[in-house]
């Protein structure tokens, strides 16, 4: 008995010291700009209870003991703060901190911020960039741009400065997924390859995951760029007006009303830049053709934020991007993009969890025409919305769990090679769950999560476990692992024949295919992947860190269009092979390769190494082939560097290295005869199209790319609020010869971008 009650008098004291626990929980600011301190450091003094603020400057201490504490807050370029805080029991008690910028500048923040996430956070197969490392690359034309960065992480193969598209890991660009503040970009880049449609002012980070992925992202087997956009200054307006040889930008930002005193805040941030390169190179760059550089592109972002005095917030905004381009000689093509959405941050007071929602709206309608041939089109559409949410466990623990709903249409009208048209008029809707457990120990790290999406227009559905862990065996080694299932219905409809393909159509799904894939049948209309990637994570010193990834993609089943179609599918051609008439094929693939990233950074110099070695294969019924972005090796430099007694003058540079791509060759031509008039044509009269034979399909191999760009920029401070700063950058500055492309009706080559000086200056007041 007497045993008994001391268990329960035990069990009883346990409860209650269990229970005499708090939480604290805040959001960091920078105090000139009234934006969020990512990455800070938020400690308890002489307790073992700290963590990191996320990308909104948010911080959560959970089942912090009940007492009197002092709480502590650093962010290298920015002056401490301290501040008592008495932890109650069952209460939450919220801070908030506005960092005052540093008298002493130092060039070492997204590196410790990094340095302080990796020990927390599993991150494989993930590079994760703010607006200050963006802006580490050359300025060619005038501006750094989040597409030049992303052809430097590793793992990523670009295709050229002319038409350039990304492929990331083995997946062709329409199995990556671009994600605006949580919108659906369907195309984020321009024809020019030095441009994606972002202005790097307004990105606050850029995430981006060549695979292996949690659960909260879906809907595409290989890779996701997550973008997050500022709030815009909060406490006076400001603005950036820039212009080049190659375009020009206007920036403004401000409050819309000025900051109350209970810390409730609103503002806004419009950006808009064109190019005009179009024109300008037929006089700067005339020596390029007689036509100059035939592209021209619009792009406007606007958004509006409203926090209240606790943290949380409501952004609003919209945008209109545009594309065009006009090979007199070749084709046509040009793309349009609209959208608009709101996403929000809710931190209920009763409650340690934060939620967060989205609703967007966004289209894309592209068409090309070349020359003596007939138009492609393509019109996408739709909305997609998500509400997720995370619990605070003790430490860094959480969990995190949300529902995403989707619904698009899309329209297509495209031509063959073989000059069969396709259409395609389609709907679907789409709805997906998922949950996330991130647990933290002193060397473990773990991160199961769990997806359900369901494609109602398939009659589909997909559960795609997913797992990321990681080992800190010392405090500067690292061991990370991650392995998943994904899956998608979104096809894109390219040929990858055509002289210059610029022209991406898409299809929401497809029921046009074969029954099996050499000899196995098929069980799904989706698209679907594997991932495993293993990697570790060095630091040598405070200055120098290495990771190396090895990742396997297998791509159980792709959907492409039949480039093989020789005849309609109807009741004529039953006896036909389905791959000689179906619309579309079903192949399978993989991709395989290790990645190098070697980084330095002092207070004045960075240094970014990075080695590519990968492979990629596809098979379809046919045989197994080497895609057009097939790139064996990719070698790619970047170095910064502040100097000048002032440490006003900046010299970047980049150096990029790919062995050649696989081409299809072409063996002869023949006339091509229509026979429009069926038996009763005479040969003798009527004139045909050229025809080509080619040869197996990218059996060829093109030269190798490599190209130097490189910039020096100077900055002239005339307070602290004005600043000029003027750039002189060098695309290809040894002048190589990089192909573009083989005409292969001419049989001649056309060659990327030569020697190309663009001079800049921009004023931000």
């Amino acid at each position: 008995m007497n045993r008994l009650l001391l268990f329960a008098l035990a069990l009883l004291s346990s409860v209650q010291l269990i229970a005499q626990v708090g939480t604290v929980r805040g959001f960091v600011y920078e105090d000139e700009s009234g934006e969020p301190a990512m990455f800070s450091n938020v400690i308890l003094e002489g307790t073992k209870f700290g963590g990191t603020t996320d990308a909104n400057g948010f911080f959560n201490l959970s089942k912090v003991p009940a007492g009197a504490y002092t709480i502590s807050v650093s962010y290298i370029g920015f002056d401490p703060m301290s501040s008592p805080v008495e932890v109650l029991a069952n209460k939450i008690s919220n801070q908030k901190f506005y960092l005052k910028e540093s008298s002493i500048q130092l060039n070492t923040i997204q590196l410790s911020a990094e340095r302080q996430e990796a020990k927390t956070s599993v991150n494989t197969s993930v590079v994760k960039l703010t607006a200050k490392s963006l802006k580490k690359l050359p300025s060619i034309g005038g501006e750094p741009d989040l597409a030049q960065f992303l052809q430097v992480i590793p793992g990523v193969v670009f295709t050229g400065d002319q038409g350039g598209q990304l492929y990331i890991r083995g997946g062709a660009p329409i199995h990556n997924v671009v994600l605006l503040d949580g919108m659906i970009l369907y195309n984020a880049f321009h024809s020019i390859g030095l441009f994606s449609v972002f202005d790097t002012d307004v990105i606050k980070t850029a995430d981006v995951y060549t695979g292996g992925f949690s659960a909260e992202y879906g809907g595409r087997i290989s890779s996701v760029v997550d973008i997050k956009t500022r709030d815009g200054n909060k406490k006076r307006l400001k603005g950036k007006v820039a212009a080049s040889t190659f375009g020009a930008k206007l920036l403004l930002e401000g409050p819309i009303f000025k900051q109350k005193e209970n810390g409730a805040s609103s503002s806004f941030i419009l950006s808009t830049k064109t190019s005009y390169i179009d024109k300008t190179s037929q006089s700067i760059y005339s020596y390029i053709g007689d036509e100059g550089l035939p592209y021209s592109f619009l792009d406007i972002y606007g958004k509006a934020s409203f926090s209240g005095s606790n943290g949380s917030k409501i952004n609003l905004f919209g945008f209109n991007y545009g594309d065009d381009v006009k090979y007199s000689s070749l084709t046509n093509f040009n793309w349009k993009s609209t959208g608009f959405g709101s996403n929000f941050i809710l931190i209920p007071s009763g409650s340690s969890m934060l939620v967060e929602g989205n609703f967007a709206y966004s289209t894309y309608e592209t068409e090309q025409t070349n020359i003596g041939g007939k138009p492609k089109n393509s019109s996408i559409g739709g909305f997609n919305m998500g509400l997720d949410f995370t619990t605070f466990l003790e430490g860094d623990n959480q969990i995190k769990y949300g529902l995403e709903v989707l619904g698009f249409g899309n329209t297509l009208s495209f031509y063959t090679p073989s000059d069969i048209k396709i259409s395609h008029n389609d709907n679907t809707t789409e709805f997906a769950g998922f949950i996330k457990y991130k647990y933290v120990s002193s060397r473990l790290l773990l991160e199961p999560s769990l997806r359900y999406h369901s494609y109602t227009s398939l009659g589909e559905s997909s559960l795609e476990p997913r797992l990321g862990l990681k080992f800190n065996i010392t405090e500067n080694l690292r061991l990370k692992s991650s392995a998943g299932l994904f899956s998608q219905n979104l096809v894109a409809v390219t040929t990858g024949r055509e002289v210059v393909n610029l022209f991406q159509g898409y299809i929401s799904s497809t029921t046009n295919l074969p029954d099996n894939l050499n000899g196995i049948e098929r069980t799904s209309y989706l698209q679907k992947a594997k991932h495993l990637i293993v990697g570790l994570e060095l630091d040598l010193n405070e200055k120098w860190t290495v990771n190396v990834e090895g990742y396997l993609k297998d791509f159980g089943q792709l959907i492409n269009l039949n480039r093989n179609k020789l005849h309609e599918d109807n009741s004529h051609s039953e006896d036909i092979a389905d791959e000689l008439k179906m619309d579309f094929i079903v192949e399978s693939g993989l991709a395989k390769g290790v990645d190098f990233l070697v980084k330095y950074n002092d207070q004045t110099s960075s240094l970014w190494m990075v080695y590519s070695l990968g492979k990629v294969s596809k098979t379809d019924a046919f045989g197994t082939y080497a895609p057009h972005y097939d790139r064996r090796h990719n070698v790619n430099i970047v170095a910064s560097h502040i100097f000048g007694k002032d440490k006003s003058w900046t010299f970047d540079m980049r150096w990029n290295y790919g062995s050649g791509f696989p081409f299809t060759e072409t063996q002869g031509y023949y006339e091509n005869m229509s026979f429009e008039d069926g038996i009763a044509t005479d040969v003798t009269q009527s004139n045909g199209d050229l025809g080509v034979y080619y040869a197996d399909y990218n059996i060829g191999q093109m030269p190798s790319y490599h190209r130097l760009d490189a910039s020096i920029k100077k900055q002239i401070k005339f307070s602290k609020k004005s600043i000029l700063e003027t750039s002189l950058g060098i695309s290809n500055l040894y002048n190589r010869a990089n192909i573009f492309y083989y005409d292969q009706i001419t049989d001649s080559r056309i060659d990327q971008l030569p020697f190309m000086p663009s001079i800049g200056a921009n004023w931000q007041f």
